[in-house]
């Protein structure tokens, strides 16, 4: 299984090449850069990225579909794959509400717009020539003129039900965001797999999992990432329901991260993170593989220091222990 890294978008890019490098040179399989707004761009992050290493897979997780006009990201993308053959694995999203209503990107439909956005960016780098009319994606007999010999491929960063077995349908993998349980990554590939059916799609579909990371048996940062997500309110999908009302009578109690979580009970942890000793990390990426992950993505800390420290350390010590 490909063991990646995150170079969290709250770091300064002038910092990615040279964390890019630290992970080719420990031995991870990929680096994930992170296209949040208002940050850096995945496209030009991804080409920093890749410029400085030789065999490190950069992947490009997420784009915003909506901000994104599908000939232009295939322009965009299709440099990439010819710059760096095999080494790009580009994603789409729905991206967030509130920053799309800030840039006038928002639409009725993200279903829509992801569905248009990615089936028109296949096909062009696919080298085909694209005239449609959709409800988001419009265009007149467009080609690129310098397509991929082999088009990378497609991953959706979604979440819910419907959005899934879209991902299922159309594209050629999935992303699942950070806090992803084994559950979550189980009842997720069944949703996948029934847009697949749909789509009459028999090729394979790579599931792509982030997972905060903390190399450190204390894991007390892990705890502050699950506590900071269940305070932002976003509902648990329906494999996790079981600790709703947990989480409630959590919630009443903690008025801030640092409280909830002291208060959140170690399994927690084990659920919804990659945290602690070379043993249990190895022991959650190896829930989330059983569950029908094919990659699993590093987060490290928020502390760039801590980061490149712990990092290290796991490529020593968990490494060995995953590939062994």
């Amino acid at each position: 299984m490909p063991i990646g890294v995150m170079y969290r978008c709250d770091n300064p890019p002038e910092n990615l090449p040279a964390f890019a490098r630290l992970v080719e040179r420990l031995g991870y399989d990929e680096l994930w850069v992170v296209e949040d707004c208002f940050f850096a761009g995945a496209v030009s992050a991804g080409a920093a990225a890749a410029a400085v290493t030789e065999r490190l897979t950069i992947g490009l997780g997420i784009m915003p579909a909506a901000f994104r006009n599908p000939a232009v990201a295939a322009m965009e993308l299709a440099t990439l794959v010819r710059l760096f053959p095999d080494r790009i694995l580009p994603g789409f999203g729905h991206g967030m509400a509130d920053w799309l209503r800030q840039v006038g990107a928002d639409h009725p439909s993200p279903l829509a717009v992801l569905r248009e956005t990615v089936a028109a960016v296949r096909a062009l780098l696919a080298g085909e020539t694209v005239t449609t009319a959709g409800r988001h994606v419009r265009l007149a007999d467009v080609a690129l003129r310098f397509p991929p010999a082999a088009p990378p491929p497609i991953s959706t960063g979604v979440r819910g039900e419907k959005s899934l077995r879209l991902s299922g349908e159309v594209a050629d993998g999935t992303i699942l965001a950070e806090c992803a349980s084994p559950a979550y990554v189980r009842w997720a590939r069944e949703r996948i797999d029934e847009g697949r059916r749909a789509a009459g799609r028999t090729d394979s579909h790579r599931l792509t999992v982030y997972a905060h990371f903390e190399f450190d048996e204390a894991r007390s940062g892990a705890r502050r990432e699950i506590a900071g997500r269940l305070l932002d309110g976003r509902p648990l999908p329906p494999p996790d329901g079981d600790l709703t009302e947990e989480i409630t009578a959590l919630l009443k109690e903690a008025g801030d991260v640092e409280s909830l979580a002291a208060a959140l009970p170690e399994r927690y942890v084990d659920r919804f993170a990659v945290a602690g000793s070379a043993e249990q990390c190895a022991s959650a990426i190896g829930a989330l593989g059983a569950a029908g992950a094919d990659a699993v993505v590093l987060i490290p800390s928020a502390d760039p220091q801590l980061a490149v420290a712990q990092v290290t350390l796991a490529a020593e010590a968990l490494l060995p222990r995953l590939r062994g």
